[in-house]
């Protein structure tokens, strides 16, 4: 099976790739500049790729839980993906990105931590 991890935010969209259930790879970030543009750019993505499971990252139990799902949902629906939609929790996982790029030479936000970030969420998912 073959799924792509999606860290939704409002600038970047953080993406990473596996088909193999121990490698987890960090693709380029979407820049987002609308939501039409970015929902786009992800299928594109999807499309090159030929994913059958998407997995994205959403704050668990948290009070804004309800409130993400809904975005995260609007948002899938305008990518138009037929496959498979997981939710995995993402908590700590930009904290635990940054940790791993702490050796960076001062890093710009180009999506790479957002990447990185949904290479940690895709890890998580893979491992239950």
């Amino acid at each position: 099976m073959k799924y792509i991890a999606v860290d939704l935010g409002l600038k970047r969209i953080g993406l990473a790739y596996s088909a193999h259930k121990d490698i987890v790879t960090p693709l380029p970030a979407v820049m987002r500049k609308n939501r039409n543009q970015a929902s786009r750019d992800v299928k594109k993505v999807l499309d090159e790729w030929e994913v059958d499971a998407i997995v994205v990252g959403i704050p668990l139990g948290g009070s804004s839980e309800d409130e993400m799902r809904r975005r995260i949902e609007h948002f899938m629906n305008l990518v138009d993906f037929k496959g498979d939609l997981f939710f995995q929790d993402e908590a700590g996982s930009s904290l635990e990105a940054e940790a791993m790029m702490k050796g960076e030479i001062k890093y710009i936000r180009d999506g790479r931590i957002d990447s990185i970030s949904a290479m940690i969420i895709l890890q998580r998912f893979l491992a239950k």
